[in-house]
């Protein structure tokens, strides 16, 4: 019974003592926590269903978490594998894009012909892969 007394009392004087003009401070907000390095990444192509043979203007969103990812390298590769039957060779072409601000990356580049496109967008960052996003895109 003593013990559970004399706990209580400790409690007691631990909420009354900044109300009886003890020590006042409060112990500072923890900060947000950043995204573990290790989140997955979440990556767009924002204009996926308007792109055209020829020339176009690419714009991809990359997020880690809730964050965005300000520093990487992002590019777009597109790829129509060969078609023998039609006499075709393998196509391949890669776009780099910039960093415009809060994690959208923007380029321009070309897409050789109309048809589907097994397209890979590469997120990059010191030559080490962070993240990919395969999609197929149809050109018209």
């Amino acid at each position: 019974m003593r013990e559970v007394i004399f706990a209580a009392v400790i409690a007691l004087m631990t909420v009354a003592a900044p109300a009886c003009g003890g020590n006042t401070q409060q112990a500072p907000a923890p900060a947000p926590a950043a995204p573990p390095s290790n989140a997955p990444l979440d990556i767009t192509l924002a204009n996926e269903s308007q792109i055209k043979a020829g020339d176009n203007a690419f714009e991809v969103m990359v997020m880690q978490g809730s964050q965005p990812v300000t520093d990487a390298d992002v590019s777009v590769e597109f790829l129509m594998p060969a078609m023998p039957e039609m006499k075709m060779a393998e196509m391949k072409n890669s776009v780099a894009l910039k960093h415009e601000a809060d994690g959208r990356y923007t380029g321009n580049g070309n897409v050789m012909m109309a048809g589907t496109w097994d397209t890979t967008v590469m997120v990059m960052r010191g030559g080490q892969e962070l993240g990919s996003r395969k999609l197929a895109v149809t050109a018209k």
